[in-house]
């Protein structure tokens, strides 16, 4: 099969560029998810050290959910929410002139979920040794889910893993964490991030009532002048999402509601597990080859 089309040595090397940044914001920022730290100063120190070290900036706000929460969880302007004994996940991203690197790990500090944090990181390195030119996605989505089982916990069913494209985090094809029919099937240059979530609660996860990131999904004209200032103000994270505390403005809140209603931002709910279980997330970004690939976040 023929490589990607347009997947070429210099964007590859942005690719890994982008990995080698995340990998050491990553590993900084795991020492300092402790009970008792500030989950804004973690956050903002991940988003100023990715520029620190040389990217051109976050490709999406640093999430950190705790426990029940799956995803989609930062802290708001001015938060004082300490870390207690929570399971974390921390899911960052980095962007070099928009190649993404895109990983999260699982910080457990109850000390009580080792085999939970074991289970989606299993599931994430067996289906990285699954991935070559030509395999499918529904693939490796059977090989995550009978691996998240075989630790005793479920897949949450409906969050995958995503393609990657320049400025867009969530691009084709979805990659399954469980057992699908079909799938797309996976060529040479493909970016992808792979990201098995493990649970011993229902298996899926629901909107929560909090939501602090949205993402430009198209532009038109506004009326309201406060939000077209604002989508002025949102230009430079073009389709990459951003988080509410980015922004500043009297009118902030209702010029942000004004744009969904008018579909040109899209917003990302905290996902919480449908039972209230625990969740567990591992994910890294790759680059598929012929006969395997290149993790460009380990």
């Amino acid at each position: 099969m023929k490589e990607v089309p347009g997947m070429t040595d210099e964007i590859k090397e942005k690719y890994f560029k982008a990995g080698r940044i995340l990998s050491q914001v990553r590993s900084e920022a795991k020492d300092r998810i402790k009970v008792g730290a500030s989950m804004l100063e973690v956050a903002d120190f991940v988003e100023k050290r990715t520029i620190e070290l040389g990217a051109d900036g976050s490709a999406f706000p640093c999430n950190l959910s705790r426990n029940d929460e799956a995803a989609h969880a930062t802290p708001l302007s001015g938060d004082e929410t300490v870390f207690g004994e929570d399971v974390v996940k921390l899911d960052l991203g980095v962007h070099v002139d928009g190649y993404i690197a895109d990983s999260a790990i699982t910080v457990d500090l109850t000390g009580r979920y080792g085999d939970l944090v074991k289970a989606s990181e299993a599931a994430l390195y067996a289906a990285i040794d699954t991935v070559k030119n030509g395999v499918t996605t529904a693939q490796i989505g059977a090989v995550i889910e009978d691996t998240i089982t075989s630790y005793g916990f479920k897949p949450i069913g409906n969050l995958t893993g995503h393609g990657l494209a320049q400025y867009i985090p969530h691009a084709h094809p979805s990659v399954p964490n469980r057992r699908i029919g079909g799938g797309s099937l996976l060529r040479t240059g493909d970016a992808i991030a792979i990201e098995p979530f493990a649970t011993d609660g229902a298996g899926k996860v629901v909107d929560g009532s909090l939501t602090e990131i949205f993402q430009i999904i198209r532009n038109k004209p506004v009326r309201l002048p406060a939000a077209r200032q604002l989508l002025k103000d949102l230009e430079p994270y073009r389709t990459l999402p951003f988080a509410r505390r980015w922004l500043k403005g009297d009118t902030l809140d209702y010029s942000l509601l004004q744009l969904e209603k008018a579909g040109i931002i899209h917003s990302f709910p905290v996902l919480k597990e449908a039972a209230g279980g625990m969740v567990s997330q591992a994910e890294h970004t790759l680059i598929v080859t012929d006969d395997g690939c290149h993790v460009t976040t380990k």
